[in-house]
């Protein structure tokens, strides 16, 4: 589904990103792992298209995505949500999700026919799969930390993706909201076949859910692979997992 091969990007001085590789096979959980500053939002960044590498490639489904902007990235089928949260705070969850739904459909230019009419039917399918539909006409403003970030993921999914990039999604969440967040994720996978690439600092989380990870030092990938074989590597114990020996 995702190949990065060779991937650097400096700003300035400071190589934030130097010979990244990943590989993120179709259906799959995978994971980027590593300390505070290793890269990983830049990683995402790059394969997004919010930045252009200085080096390397990025493959997705066989074609080269490297030099791609965000939306013709976004229209490939890859979709994304961010560290911060990233929502519409004075619109509906329905009216939030509907955005992303009439920016596919390419129907957001229609002037003479009220949203409100427009991709029901789609928007709903959204809700339903992440369990919001009890919230739809509730303002985001007006719900918790992890169900705004649950509707952030919602309109990431309203650009019906193929990937799908998670920077961080249970960052400042309570324990229970984490739960949440790893059975959507664990539903997503499994039930709707969808391949998921994700960072995250939760160990207990990662290896939970991802059947592939791949770990960043100082930008570097140096290990990737099955979940047992990168918690075995000691470049990856004495790099991150804070083992020695």
């Amino acid at each position: 589904m995702l190949q990065v091969e060779g991937l650097a990007k400096s700003f300035g001085g400071f190589k934030a990103v130097a010979e990244a590789r990943l590989h993120v096979p179709k259906g799959q959980v995978a994971a980027v792992i590593g300390p505070n500053g290793a890269g990983k939002s830049t990683l995402f960044n790059l394969i997004t298209g919010h930045l252009k590498p200085d080096a390397g490639r990025i493959v997705f489904k066989g074609k080269d995505i490297t030099a791609l902007a965000p939306h013709q990235v976004s229209r490939l089928g890859v979709s994304r949500s961010f560290q911060l949260l990233n929502v519409f705070p004075r619109l509906t969850v329905f009216e939030n999700v509907q955005v992303a739904v009439l920016a596919r459909l390419r129907q957001s230019g229609k002037m003479f026919t009220p949203a409100r009419k427009l991709v029901v039917t789609e928007t709903t399918e959204v809700l339903d799969k992440l369990g919001l539909t009890a919230y739809a006409d509730r303002l985001c403003t007006s719900l918790s930390y992890g169900d705004q970030k649950v509707v952030e993921i919602a309109i990431s999914l309203g650009s019906s993706p193929e990937l799908l990039l998670l920077d961080e999604p249970t960052a400042g969440m309570s324990p229970e909201e984490t739960r949440t967040i790893v059975q959507l994720i664990k539903n997503l996978s499994g039930s709707e076949g969808l391949t998921i690439l994700l960072t995250e600092h939760d160990m207990d989380l990662v290896f939970d859910v991802a059947q592939r990870i791949m770990v960043l030092h100082q930008g570097m990938t140096i290990a990737e692979g099955r979940p047992e074989d990168v918690k075995k590597d000691k470049a990856v114990q004495n790099a991150y997992l804070g083992e020695t020996g």
